[in-house]
């Protein structure tokens, strides 16, 4: 069961942008607010003792759902994706500080025993993701403060794990062509 819930909440953070922009649009006023609170305290049970470093934001999001609802401020809303940019980005940062990297973490869960040689290499892909939270954290930011609903929507719903996407593609695909020829 909780990995059921754990599937669910995941998918219905992911669409949180459009969750915003349909409630916004279509459901009573505050109603919103209330759901997305729900889902996070929700998250936050079932993820306690999984992964750590998403507590925060989980909680920074529940305190931003529960005080636009309070204060009857829908535009709160619109700054979740910075927070998770925001710590995203302070993960990553931490691990090259502390290393291994971020990545290399992760490729050691498929291939614990990596080459020495791989490391620099690894490193670098974290800067490289580092470089897309900061762009990421900063379009959220200036389309939360700047932009229309519907532009918000856009960047935060789609554009932005399009890159995501793109760099996570790439990167395999430079890994396993390029690489792999030497």
């Amino acid at each position: 069961m909780r990995l059921f819930l754990q599937i669910v909440t995941g998918i219905l953070l992911l669409g949180y942008p459009l969750a915003v922009y349909f409630g916004l649009n279509y459901l009573p006023a505050g109603t919103i607010a209330m759901v997305l609170c729900f889902i996070l305290i929700l998250r936050l049970l079932i993820q306690k003792q999984q992964v750590k470093a998403m507590i925060l934001p989980i909680l920074v999001g529940i305190g931003l759902t529960a005080a636009s609802f309070i204060a009857k401020r829908h535009d709160w809303l619109l700054y979740y994706p910075v927070v998770i940019n925001l710590s995203m980005l302070m993960l990553f940062v931490y691990s090259l500080k502390l290393g291994p990297s971020m990545i290399e973490r992760l490729a050691r869960l498929k291939e614990p025993e990596l080459p020495h040689e791989a490391t620099p290499y690894l490193k670098k892909v974290t800067l490289i993701w580092c470089g897309l939270f900061v762009f990421n954290g900063s379009m959220a930011l200036y389309t939360a403060l700047y932009a229309s609903l519907e532009i918000w929507t856009l960047y935060n719903g789609l554009i932005a794990y399009l890159l995501i996407g793109s760099l996570l593609g790439g990167e395999w695909l430079y890994r396993t062509i390029w690489l792999n020829k030497s």
